[in-house]
């Protein structure tokens, strides 16, 4: 029998005919579905495009939000945010915010739906937060990035417009920051009184500061600026800086030099990771070290503990690898305690002293605190601080603020009693 008589006689076997009519058909339904996954990844790949956001990116906060209130409004899976919100009354709310929960979610936006998928890594945990990994992929159809950008410059404006107003405070925790209790209401400039000029004095430099970059980039000079508040307790050096904060709508990240852990690396870091638009506060630099001397001692004294070294300081506020863009301030209630190559001119430009309060400010606090109707409250502004004077002149702004709070409504009593400055106080 040759070779074709023999496929001949296998066709014409029914048995063998269904098996090679079900080796066809399933070798079919494989190539198929090879094909439909491999057309949907070149499908994903060329005409779709995807951004991830993980939890560490400062956007991730933002994007959630936004997508909660642009976009997934009609999901049913949510997940809860718990936070606190001050009213203009300094009364704190709790407040809930619902974001989507972990899975997947679609909406619309400029016409194209976007695929959320929100996913959660149970074994892997951030270690900064202690939670775990999260992130956030959206999926949209089409090659224009310019959608995502849209989408991350809407959710940025939200959240800057959240806290538009106000004030955030941010602390140092492991190598990052993180915000410290709830945005704080702006404090008025006005509302803290120094003397004649100085805090003209020092609004005027930041904003020349703040508003010409180019000045030291064409000149070679390091774009930051130091400066130092000096001056007794109680006269207005953190509330100033407060106060400034908030008139050029920047936060606050203060640091302590004295905080165990706190090394020279790590101070370097923070340094170089401070939110942008915010001011460094360093307080009470003296406790920290006044001396080069005493700084040896310091380091002998914690020997085998994490301590920030006084040349790690220096190095840090004008090294190379120190940071640009920045705005520092130091506050001393001890100026002659610090060493000279702390204060030289390129880590601190600008010295002001915040001393025991003149003529002028006991009068500037007086008109802010009392409004008598009918009466010059001129006058009895310029009374009350010839009294204060006359009986001493080392008071505070703290303390004539404790001694006002005494007497709230009545200025009489304020005036004839200026002794319980001191005794109250």
């Amino acid at each position: 029998m040759t070779f074709v008589e023999y496929i001949q006689t296998l066709s014409d076997n029914p048995y063998f005919g269904a098996g090679f009519g079900l080796f066809g058909l399933g070798a079919g339904a494989a190539l198929l579905r090879k094909g439909a996954q491999y057309g949907a990844v070149l499908f994903r790949r060329h005409y779709m495009i995807t951004l991830e956001v993980p939890c560490r990116d400062k956007s991730y906060q933002w994007v959630l939000q936004w997508i909660t209130l642009k976009g997934a409004r009609k999901t049913q899976h949510l997940s809860v945010e718990t936070s606190f919100e001050q009213r203009e009354t300094g009364h704190v709310k709790t407040k809930y915010d619902f974001i989507p929960s972990i899975g997947t979610h679609f909406f619309k936006y400029k016409g194209n739906w976007i695929k959320v998928e929100r996913t959660r890594e149970q074994q892997t945990l951030d270690l900064h937060m202690g939670v775990p990994w999260e992130t956030v992929q959206l999926t949209a159809f089409g090659k224009d990035k310019s959608i995502y950008f849209s989408i991350l410059e809407e959710a940025r404006q939200m959240a800057l417009k959240e806290h538009e107003g106000k004030t955030l405070m941010y602390t140092a925790m492991g190598s990052e920051w993180r915000q410290f209790g709830h945005a704080r209401k702006k404090r008025p400039l006005e509302s803290v009184v120094l003397d004649t000029g100085v805090s003209e004095r020092i609004i005027s430099d930041c904003q020349e500061f703040i508003n010409n970059p180019s000045w030291y980039s064409e000149r070679g000079i390091p774009y930051r600026r130091g400066y130092l508040l000096h001056g007794p307790p109680g006269c207005g050096k953190s509330s100033y800086i407060t106060a400034l904060a908030g008139e050029l709508e920047r936060g606050i990240c203060v640091l302590n030099l004295s905080e165990r852990g706190l090394t020279d690396d790590r101070l370097n870091h923070l340094l170089a990771v401070a939110p942008q638009q915010t001011i460094i506060l360093l307080e009470d630099i003296d406790a920290a070290f006044s001396s080069r001397e005493e700084s040896k001692e310091v380091k002998a004294a914690y020997d085998g503990l994490n301590r920030v070294t006084f040349s790690g300081l220096l190095n840090c506020l004008d090294g190379v690898a120190s940071t640009e863009a920045r705005i520092l301030f130091m506050t001393t209630n001890y100026l002659d305690r610090l060493d000279p190559a702390l204060v030289r001119p390129g880590r601190v430009d600008v010295k002001e002293h915040i001393g025991w309060c003149s003529t002028n400010q006991i009068e500037q606090m007086f008109l802010r605190f009392y409004k008598e109707p009918g009466k010059d409250p001129g006058v009895l502004a310029r009374k009350f601080a010839e009294n204060v004077i006359s009986f001493n002149r080392n008071v505070s702004p703290a303390q004539i603020q404790g001694y006002f709070m005494f007497h709230k409504n009545n200025p009489e009593a304020v005036i004839n009693n200026v002794t319980q400055i001191w005794e109250l106080t």
